[in-house]
């Protein structure tokens, strides 16, 4: 079985995401094969909150370019957005 750490790889941090920690939707990026059972035991275990719904999505990698040749690639990804149980917060997202 694997660690809540290696299945919870990093809070995502942005625009929407702080809107989203609002109302109490959290995203993360995951594990490539981690499923919605592991990434939400792992949510309760590092955290210590109630997860009522795990969405998940794969994002595809973006092509890239250094001047006028294309280059490659950016790496694809799995991104978790976890529901917790109202009045429950989660430390990491929150912005002073």
């Amino acid at each position: 079985m694997k660690s809540p750490y290696e299945i919870i790889l990093h809070p995502v941090i942005t625009e929407r995401s702080t809107d989203n920690a609002r109302m109490g939707r959290y995203t993360f990026a995951v594990a490539r094969d981690a499923n919605k059972i592991e990434i939400k035991q792992a949510v309760e275990a590092i955290y210590r909150v109630n997860v009522l719904k795990v969405n998940v999505m794969n994002v595809r990698g973006k092509r890239r370019r250094v001047g006028r040749m294309p280059v490659g690639e950016t790496a694809s990804w799995k991104k978790a957005i976890v529901t917790v149980q109202p009045g429950q917060r989660i430390e990491a997202f929150e912005v002073t």
